[in-house]
C-alpha cells in the first residue's frame, strides 16, 4: 500500500498573526517538525499552500523532494480546499491529512491509522463526545478526492460534509489514542503565541518535537 502525507499550510493564521508553518519552534519551522514526524512513514509528502507568494517562502526552507502545490484560486481558503488540492496531487493509495502546526504528532498513531485503513475509505480519531479529528486522519485517496470534489461543487466547505459521503469510515476512539500518546500531545495545535510558548516549555521538559 503506497502512502502519502498531505500537510495543510495555507490557512489564514488569524489568531497567530503570521504564517504558522514558518514560525520557529526549537530553531526549526513548524512545517519541518511535521515533515520530520512523517518522514519514515510515507512514500511522498505534499505541502498545500494558498498562493505563489507563500510558495516562495516555503521554497527557501523545504527539501527538494517535498512536493508543494497551490490551492485553486477560485475556492475559499479552508481545510477542505487544501485537502482537495492535496488529494489531486497525491500518488499514494492512502493519504494522511495533517495540519502544519502540530509539532508533536504521534508517528505511532499515524502508522496505526495507515495500517487499519486497508479496506476502508477513512480512519478518523473520535472523542467520546463525538467530536472528530478530520485533520489528523488517513483517507483512501481516490474516494476522498471524489467526496471532496462533490462537496465543493455543492458550495459546501465543511470537512464533515465530505466525510459524510464516504461509504466506509472507521473511527478510532481517542481512548485508544491515549494508550499510544498518554498526554495527547499529538492533537496539540500552535494556534497562538501562547501555544508556542507552551510548546517551548514542553520541549524544555523533555518532550521531543
Amino acid at each position: 500500500m503506497s502512502r502519502a502525507a498531505i500537510i495543510l499550510a495555507g490557512g489564514k493564521s488569524q489568531r497567530f498573526g503570521r504564517d504558522k508553518g514558518l514560525v520557529k519552534l526549537a530553531d526549526k519551522p513548524l512545517i519541518l517538525h511535521v515533515l520530520d514526524r512523517v518522514h519514515g512513514l510515507v512514500d511522498e509528502a505534499i505541502v498545500c499552500l494558498k498562493n505563489s507568494s507563500q510558495l516562495n517562502h516555503y521554497l527557501r526552507i523545504l527539501p527538494n523532494e517535498i512536493k508543494m502545490v497551490i490551492d485553486a484560486g477560485d475556492l475559499p481558503q479552508c481545510p477542505l480546499t487544501g485537502a482537495f488540492t492535496g488529494l489531486i496531487n497525491a500518488g499514494g493509495e492512502y493519504s494522511a491529512l495533517l495540519p502544519c502546526d502540530t509539532p508533536f504528532i504521534s508517528e505511532r498513531l499515524i502508522d496505526l491509522m495507515f495500517n487499519i485503513a486497508v479496506g476502508t475509505d477513512a480512519v478518523i480519531p473520535r472523542w467520546p463526545n463525538d467530536y472528530i479529528e478530520p485533520l489528523q486522519a488517513v483517507y483512501r485517496t481516490k474516494a476522498a478526492l471524489e467526496a471532496a470534489r462533490e462537496t465543493l461543487e455543492k458550495g459546501d466547505f465543511r470537512m464533515r460534509s465530505m466525510i459524510s459521503l464516504l461509504k466506509r469510515v472507521r473511527y478510532i476512539s481517542t481512548l485508544v489514542v491515549e494508550e499510544i500518546d498518554p498526554k495527547m500531545y499529538t492533537f496539540f495545535n500552535i494556534n497562538t503565541p501562547v501555544d508556542l510558548r507552551r510548546a517551548e516549555m514542553l520541549i524544555k521538559r523533555g518532550i521531543k518535537p
